[in-house]
């Protein structure tokens, strides 16, 4: 039998890594954080691959490691630009499910203090708000399943896409 794979997408700060780590334990998965791959892979922070390189480096880079990551058998947390990657997310997609933590773009807001220094992709003067709005589309294009994340506890949340898990991809 194919190990089975869950991919979290999402705005950032919508849980995507805590989350990620507690259904990995949960349903007997590795876990894999996309940000931190990029991370290792450049030997630098997001933020400063942001300000040193521009978002359109950035991106190719995190293209890059979506593509290069072994999906089998593995909840994988997304950073939550990965969307703007057609080819990883296919890549990703092509491994199992894609589940779309959402989170409204007020509560996002309120858990990041400062977008550049959370290494955020967003344009200069793009607020949490526009972000959501632009990339809302794509998360329901490459989501099978979303959960919304207000109003539930971490546990709650993990339980909810575990069940999803266990019936989706048993």
């Amino acid at each position: 039998m194919q190990k089975q794979t869950i991919t979290l997408i999402g705005m950032p700060a919508c849980g995507k890594s805590t989350v990620g780590v507690l259904l990995a334990k949960t349903l007997g998965l590795a876990f894999i954080d996309t940000d931190l791959l990029i991370q290792q892979r450049t030997g630098r922070l997001l933020a400063d691959i942001l300000a040193a390189d521009g978002i359109e480096a950035f991106l190719r880079i995190e293209a890059a490691a979506l593509l290069a990551v072994d999906a089998a058998g593995a909840v994988i947390a997304t950073g939550g630009s990965a969307v703007y990657s057609h080819a990883g997310m296919a890549h990703l997609k092509a491994s199992g499910s894609v589940v779309f933590l959402d989170i409204p773009p007020e509560e996002a807001a309120r858990r990041i203090a400062d977008i550049t220094a959370r290494g955020v992709v967003a344009r200069a003067g793009q607020s949490i708000a526009d972000l959501y709005a632009e990339r809302l589309p794509l998360y329901q294009k490459w989501a099978d399943s979303t959960f919304a994340v207000s109003g539930k506890t971490t546990e709650q949340l993990v339980q909810e896409i575990a069940e999803f898990a266990r019936g989706d991809l048993s």
